[in-house]
């Protein structure tokens, strides 16, 4: 057993580290594909959610923040409610935009 998590402790540690997102490259990102919507800041943008008629809350709000990573991530890949996919957005873009978004956190 000891050899086992030996083993699985430094390669369970990489595949976490490959998962978490970049904050730095996820700003880059958020600026070209989000920030229209959601603000520099993650503050919604009005003009748009009174186009699209919806509530839309700031990203860095506690109830966005407690959603898990991958929800976030599923969100920005496959849409959810009104919001379209961003489909400029691969996987790996995805979870750096989410890190970065945690940084919007209040």
């Amino acid at each position: 057993m000891t050899i086992v998590r030996i083993l699985f402790t430094p390669i369970a540690a990489a595949a976490l580290a490959l998962a978490a997102g970049d904050p730095k490259a996820g700003a880059d990102l958020y600026a070209r594909a989000c920030k229209s919507c959601h603000g520099a800041d993650g503050a919604p943008n009005p003009a748009i959610a009174k186009m699209m008629k919806v509530e839309m809350r700031h990203l860095g709000d506690a109830a966005v923040q407690s959603l898990p990573d991958a929800k976030w991530d599923e969100i920005i890949t496959a849409g959810v409610g009104k919001m379209k996919p961003v489909k400029t957005v691969n996987a790996k873009q995805a979870a750096d935009i989410t890190a970065f978004c945690r940084t919007l956190k209040k």
